[in-house]
């Protein structure tokens, strides 16, 4: 296995800044990419070569795995980096980096094939004896009546999924038979249309359920260990929006229990890299299988915060034919984190996605704070791409600390041009349910609404302030430019007279 000397990054936003970080703290070269619309953005400027791949749309760009192999062969790297989203879980794409010579930073082709097919993984994860959910098991492609006639047998509510893929697209909710028929014609519908594959399957629907994923990491000669878990149950649309490590209603015992299953299952499927084990958490504390992530996690920043293992650097090392440099009986979970996603998004428009330019930024900091951001000031947020901006993660000695230094880091965020999800988060940091960690998925659907018109009074209030508090800022700038020389000036002027008296 060749030593790792300079890395191209296949990817954009914040989790190319984070890739590019890694590869500089481990002496590596970073090679950046770019559609059009990215050409100023941070990755850029940070890497030590950037190569522009096409157009703003993504299929003409960075979904062009034959350009970005092709770029990384003329710019002489030795191996690639996906990130996640794009063609982070593309066992093509993957296997055609390999092909070129180029060393693929991430897990086997072979391991992203199974666990991508989302009915192949659940067959592989009961040969492993990995608790499932009850559902559908057939690989091939069930009939609308076959499919009907499961349901009868498995029970309502259920999900219908698609098996190809993930992300919420492709998945309906249906409590009742006369609502099964629709579905199944929908998902189909945007199953195809997503991922190229119109097979579905269904799932029983746990309902009250907690999404808990456990974070895992291996190499190539047979180690692997999980980094404990992730609390991902604040939810819109099956999209995850808040993150924390640990999770409230997780215990050393079951703790241990569901990470082991998660490595059993990993070396089911001879795995190596950073992967995440997905499991639905049900009111009596039974635990099931939902999916394997096999890349990196946007939410890995909470497992690396609470357990000091940095997970990228440790991909590269991996990647580069290394052993694990932790244990097991290494792994210590201290402290809580959490992460807030800051989406370009309304959500007092319905969520719509916000686009324009960022005409003001201030990022928060202090203590335990930490920003994982793909903008800066004048940054133009697109159409083009995921509505994610940054990531805003804290660490705190306790959940309650954490809540505390989330809302004050909030309070201190400001972006200005583009509306985004930041009124959001304060809202739910402030929510005494959330604080109580009385969550599920459902949460901001059934126990959270959102508070979209501030009250007559507090917007008249937040007028006049805003108002005189212009007219003292123009003021003062008046008064300084009126009075005479600036204090700067004033300063100069008396050194001057000093070394003179000298």
């Amino acid at each position: 296995m060749p030593m790792l000397k300079k890395i191209l990054v296949a990817n954009r936003g914040e989790i190319a800044v984070r890739i590019i970080r890694a590869c500089q703290e481990l002496g590596y070269e970073a090679v950046a990419i770019y559609s059009d619309a990215d050409r100023m953005a941070p990755h850029v400027r940070m890497a030590q070569e950037a190569y522009r791949l096409g157009p703003a749309q993504a299929t003409e760009s960075y979904l062009r795995g034959d350009k970005i192999i092709e770029i990384a062969k003329n710019a002489k790297v030795d191996g690639i980096h996906p990130g996640y989203g794009f063609l982070a879980e593309n066992a093509e794409f993957a296997e055609a980096v390999v092909n070129a010579g180029l060393t693929w930073i991430g897990p086997p082709p072979s391991a992203i094939r199974m666990m991508g097919d989302k009915v192949a993984a659940r067959q592989t994860m009961a040969a492993a004896n990995v608790p499932l959910v009850p559902g559908t098991l057939a690989t091939e492609r069930l009939t609308d009546e076959e499919l009907i006639a499961a349901a009868d047998q498995i029970g309502y509510p259920l999900l219908v999924k698609a098996a190809a893929g993930g992300g919420g697209k492709g998945m309906r909710k249906v409590f009742q038979a006369d609502e099964l028929p629709p579905a199944i014609r929908t998902a189909r519908r945007e199953a195809q249309s997503a991922f190229g594959d119109d097979r579905i399957y269904l799932e029983k629907l746990i309902e009250n359920a907690r999404h808990i994923e456990v974070q895992i990491l291996g190499d190539m000669h047979g180690n692997v260990i999980h980094l404990g878990e992730r609390e991902c149950s604040i939810q819109r649309r099956h999209q995850k929006l808040i993150e924390e490590a640990p999770s409230s209603v997780v215990d050393e015992e079951l703790r241990q229990k569901m990470g082991q299953i998660a490595v059993n299952a990993a070396k089911a499927v001879n795995y190596y890299s950073a992967g995440t084990m997905e499991f639905v958490l049900d009111k009596d504390r039974n635990f099931y299988f939902l999916e394997m992530n096999t890349r990196l996690q946007v939410e890995h920043p909470v497992t690396e915060m609470v357990t000091g293992v940095d997970i990228v650097k440790e991909m590269l090392r991996v990647a580069s034919g290394r052993r694990l440099r932790y244990s097991q009986k290494d792994i210590h979970v201290k402290g809580w984190a959490m992460e807030c996603r800051i989406l370009a998004e309304d959500p007092a428009n319905n969520f719509m996605p916000s686009i324009g330019r960022v005409i003001g930024l201030t990022t928060p900091t202090g203590p335990g704070v930490r920003i994982d951001s793909g903008i800066y000031f004048g940054s133009e947020i697109t159409p083009y791409y995921d509505s994610l901006m940054a990531k805003l993660i804290v660490l705190g000695e306790s959940r309650g600390e954490a809540i505390l230094r989330m809302r004050r880091a909030l309070d201190e965020f400001r972006i200005t041009g583009v509306a985004t999800v930041l009124p959001l988060h304060i809202q739910l940091m402030n929510s005494t349910r959330y604080q109580a960690g009385q969550i599920d998925t459902t949460f901001l659907e059934q126990h959270f609404s959102f508070n979209q018109t501030p009250s007559s009074a507090n917007a008249k209030i937040a007028a006049v302030a805003a108002t005189l508090m212009a007219h003292q800022r123009n003021r003062r700038a008046i008064l300084l430019h009126e009075g005479g020389p600036s204090p700067w000036r004033l300063y100069g002027r008396r050194e001057a007279l000093d070394r003179r008296l000298r």
